[in-house]
């Protein structure tokens, strides 16, 4: 499981509270003494990420979106009612996150498995989320072995049909629906998504 980044900006105490326990956490804190040190070192690419400041501290820059930010009202609390408010954050942010994907002009969302365009939606199964999932991120040609291993986690002494009939029944669907007969596409190399 990849864990989640909490960014603590001028709040040394909790940074160090947390940092006492760290291994225990289901998230990396990274600590910085301002903000503008935070927006030169991460360059605002904070997806999935949490802010945590001060309730007197303001969050000056206008490009780091609300959602991402957590104020922490009345410090101190309790420390099991801190850890508790900052996963309930990450789960709020986690699940925004995964609402809208967007790939090559069609919105996935993770959460219901609806995939659209335009008016246009169409439910897709588990399997076919990790698809589209696998065949977009890496900007790549992935052959029918690949996707047997990292997909269905299967040895490569399988028979390749499952592999190459999931892949045809969802592009049918995908032009079916969306008249599209080049959202996935094939190659001698393997299957890609541009």
């Amino acid at each position: 499981m990849i864990k989640q980044n909490v960014f603590i900006i001028n709040f040394n105490s909790l940074y160090e509270i947390l940092y006492e326990i760290k291994e225990n956490l289901f998230f990396e804190i990274i600590k910085y003494e301002n903000e503008s040190d935070f927006i030169k070192d991460t360059g605002l690419n904070i997806e999935n990420s949490l802010i945590v400041m001060k309730s007197n501290s303001k969050l000056l820059n206008k490009n780091i979106d609300e959602k991402n930010f957590f104020n922490i009202g009345i410090f101190p609390l309790p420390f099991k009612k801190l850890l508790e408010l900052i996963n309930i954050e990450l789960i709020k942010l986690k699940f925004n996150h995964q609402s809208k994907i967007y790939i090559n002009g069609y919105e996935l969302n993770l959460n219901s498995k609806f995939f659209s365009k335009d008016d246009l939606s169409l439910k897709l199964t588990e399997k076919e989320v990790a698809i589209i999932l696998y065949l977009s991120d890496a900007k790549k040609k992935h052959s029918v072995s690949d996707l047997q291993k990292n997909i269905w986690r299967y040895s490569l002494d399988i028979e390749t049909h499952t592999v190459e009939t999931h892949i045809y029944r969802l592009r049918k669907k995908i032009t079916d629906k969306f008249k599209d007969k080049n959202f996935i596409l094939s190659h001698k190399d393997g299957y890609f998504i541009e």
